[in-house]
């Protein structure tokens, strides 16, 4: 059965993402055409990939799940050796891939232009790490070093330097009860609806977003997103709120959404992350440039 490397890419996008528009965005296609790809992989292997009986979302089958994990090493392999030619014809030796959860990927260029003034041999690649389960991506290796929020207590990761520390704020629709307040305390966080990424660590998420507050009133989970866009759009429809690092604040500008200040729920720390039977020269590297140029304070 012959299939193009385009159409990996398009059902590996969309078995990331799970939403046709999303996934055709991404692509630079039409939804419609997104569809007729995954209609014909189908009909050539005999089974449905995805289901699509949530109009919200869809799920891969398990059919689609055992085609994803067969499929990302090749793929990953094919458009490494793809990576490498490109390189090579650029005078670049190796690439450093950098997946980052956080969205203030501007704050930080003095870790990325030293980065890359003191390596010009190398070249250094962001971002945006996948919501569904990253530390997935980061052991399929996807990506070489991950900037998430701690703590991560990975027997095979390695915890590196720590690049900022943020307050954290609590996103509502322009409309919302708590949306005129200065500031909320965290016990109101279990008076209302929230939502989080699905099969992430009981204690990672805890650490973004308690279970239970002091006074062990639960915090529930109503929802289940992949991506910040579907995260926000819940916030700003009031049907959750969320909380989130304030430095959001500098790059999200939206009318229909309030972020107000959660000062109990302290500062979350972000580091780099990485395998331990991944770390190599460009890793050290680049915890070295972090920890030279120490934390930032924005």
């Amino acid at each position: 059965m012959q299939v193009e490397v385009r159409d990996i890419e398009i059902f590996l996008t969309l078995a990331e993402e799970l939403h046709f528009g999303r996934a055709a965005a991404r692509l630079h296609l039409t939804q419609a055409r997104v569809s007729q790809v995954i209609g014909r992989q189908e009909r050539r292997l005999g089974g449905l990939l995805f289901d699509r009986s949530n109009r919200r979302q869809i799920r891969l089958t398990p059919l689609g799940q055992q085609l994803r994990n067969d499929l990302r090493p090749v793929y990953a392999n094919l458009r490494d050796s793809l990576e490498r030619a490109r390189m090579a014809s650029r005078g670049k030796t190796a690439r450093l891939r950098v997946g980052m959860l956080p969205f203030n990927v501007p704050d930080m260029y003095p870790y990325w232009e030293t980065f890359r003034s003191r390596h010009p041999q190398w070249e250094l690649q962001l971002r945006r790490a996948p919501y569904l389960d990253p530390f997935a991506r980061l052991r399929e290796g996807d990506m070489d070093v991950f900037l998430t929020w701690l703590p991560v207590d990975e027997p095979d990761l390695t915890v590196g330097p720590i690049l900022f520390r943020d307050p954290r704020v609590l996103a509502v629709a322009a409309g919302h009860e708590l949306a005129e307040r200065h500031s909320v305390p965290f016990e109101a966080l279990a008076d209302f609806a929230h939502a989080m990424p699905p099969d992430m660590p009981d204690y990672w998420e805890d650490a973004y977003l308690s279970f239970h507050t002091a006074r062990g009133k639960p915090i529930e989970r109503v929802e289940q997103v992949t991506n910040a866009d579907e995260l926000i759009h819940l916030v700003s429809t009031g049907e959750i709120v969320h909380p989130f690092p304030s430095h959001v604040t500098r790059y999200w500008s939206m009318s229909h959404v309030r972020f107000i200040p959660v000062p109990e729920m302290g500062t979350i720390p972000y580091a780099l992350v990485w395998r331990k039977d991944g770390e190599n020269d460009l890793v050290r590297a680049l915890a070295q440039t972090v920890r030279d140029i120490g934390v930032l304070h924005f």
